[in-house]
C-alpha cells in the first residue's frame, strides 16, 4: 500500500527556498509573467512558474533534477516582472546550490564543467583567457574537436589570443577575493574542482599560481 507523504515532506524544499533565498516563495499565484519574459524558456523542460508551482506542491525531485536551473542566465527578467516580488533567479541559484550541498547529479553537466573552467581562468590569469577556455572546456567535456573549424577565423579577425593577457595587479586582487571566498567552502569542494587540477597541466606555459 502506498503511503502518503506528510506535509512536512511535501514542504521541506520550499522551507529550505524561504529561509535561504526568497522569503515569499509561496506567494507565487501562477501569472506566467516570469516564464513569459523568460529568454531561455523555449530550451527548459520546467517553466519557472511551474518551478514555484512545484515548490509549493513537493515535487521536490522533479525541480532538483530538472534542466531548468541549470539552463537559467540569472538575467533577473523573471524577477523584475513578478507582481508579487518573488526573486525567482535567487531561487533558482540556491536551487543550484541545493543540488550541489547534496551531491545530487546536475542534469546539465556541461554548464557546470564552463563554470568550473571559467572560474579558475579568471583565477590564474586575473583575467578571461577565451582560447585556456575552450581548451579547458573541450578536454574536460571529452569533445576535443568541438568548434575547431572556428579557430582559424576567430584568430584571424583578432577575437581570441593565443597567449593570455597577464596582469599581475589583477592578478594579484582577484587571487584576493578568492582567497576570501574560499573561506566560505567546505573542505570537500575545495578538493571537487578537476579544472584546479587539470588545466595547469595543459597549459603549464601559462599557469599562473
Amino acid at each position: 500500500m502506498r503511503t502518503l507523504p506528510q506535509p512536512d515532506q511535501i514542504h521541506r524544499l520550499l522551507r529550505e527556498i524561504r529561509l535561504r533565498a526568497a522569503p515569499d516563495a509561496a506567494r507565487c499565484i501562477q501569472c506566467g509573467k516570469c516564464s513569459a519574459g523568460c529568454p531561455v524558456a523555449p530550451e527548459m523542460d520546467l517553466l519557472p512558474n511551474q518551478v514555484l508551482r512545484l515548490l509549493q506542491t513537493g515535487g521536490e525531485d522533479r525541480v532538483l533534477g530538472s534542466r531548468t536551473i541549470w539552463l537559467c542566465a540569472g538575467c533577473q527578467a523573471c524577477t523584475t516582472r513578478c507582481p508579487e516580488d518573488i526573486d525567482i533567479a535567487l531561487v533558482m541559484d540556491t536551487l543550484r546550490k541545493i543540488v550541489r550541498e547534496r551531491r545530487l547529479a546536475p542534469r546539465e553537466k556541461e554548464i557546470g564543467v564552463f563554470n568550473r573552467v571559467f572560474l579558475y581562468s579568471v583565477r590564474a590569469f586575473g583575467r578571461l583567457y577565451e582560447f585556456g577556455l575552450v581548451l579547458g572546456f573541450n578536454l574536460l567535456s571529452k569533445k576535443l574537436m568541438k568548434d575547431v573549424l572556428l579557430a582559424p577565423l576567430l584568430f584571424s579577425k583578432g577575437k581570441i589570443s593565443l597567449l593570455p593577457h597577464l596582469s599581475p595587479r589583477d592578478i594579484r586582487e582577484i587571487g584576493e577575493i578568492y582567497r576570501r571566498a574560499r573561506r566560505f567552502l567546505p573542505p570537500e569542494e575545495e578538493q571537487k574542482n578537476e579544472a584546479d587540477r587539470i588545466l595547469p597541466r595543459l597549459l603549464p606555459a601559462f599557469h599562473r599560481p
